[in-house]
């Protein structure tokens, strides 16, 4: 059981704080000889599969590693780019190590704000009157807690499904904030928190 990563969102969507602490799970490593039978794209700065699944390697997984040397975005440790580097024969047989990309930045300050209007959505389509929004969603593989507070702060935390006492943690995490949100006078409650 585990917190996998804490928002925090200012009322007007905004990500004022975000902490991940998970490890992607899914990372497979295969030896290829040439010609590569995965087809590889460049998105949004990362080489990432886009046909071919096979052996624990998805369809969106990123290329993290070759031949031990971890990859940053679509540059390889040498400085060469990734999807050149594959397409030459004299560089096989090369070990490529797939796994699920990290979120950027700016992808989590997107999905802060998409839940900020999820949230609003949720809070206008209740039946009933005066409805608080999202509070938890559920997946098979996590749960979403959200805790809003009177200003319209939002605290998330994504958990594992089996995980108890999340909402002592939201709380517990909006007590500490109001301390330091207070006791800071050079602190806006619209800042980000570093």
């Amino acid at each position: 059981m585990a917190i996998f990563s804490v928002y925090v969102v200012n009322k007007a969507g905004g990500l004022i704080y975000q902490l991940d602490s998970y490890a992607p799970r899914a990372e497979a490593e295969k030896t290829f000889s040439y010609p590569l039978d995965l087809l590889l794209k460049l998105h949004d700065e990362r080489v990432l599969v886009a046909f071919g699944q096979r052996d624990g390697i998805r369809v969106g997984h990123a290329v993290l590693a070759i031949n031990g040397k971890d990859v940053n975005g679509k540059y390889t440790a040498d400085g060469k780019e990734v999807l050149e580097y594959l397409g030459n024969p004299a560089n096989y047989p090369v070990s490529v190590r797939f796994g699920r990309p990290r979120l950027t930045s700016n992808e989590k300050l997107m999905l802060a704000s998409m839940f900020h209007s999820l949230f609003a959505i949720g809070s206008q389509l209740s039946p009933e009157q005066g409805s608080s929004g999202i509070e938890m969603l559920e997946t098979d593989t996590f749960k979403l807690h959200c805790f809003q507070t009177l200003t319209g702060i939002k605290f998330v935390v994504l958990a594992d499904p089996r995980q108890a006492g999340i909402d002592s943690l939201l709380r517990k995490i909006y007590e500490i904030y109001s301390d330091f949100a207070l006791k800071n006078p050079f602190y806006s409650l619209e800042m980000p928190i570093r």
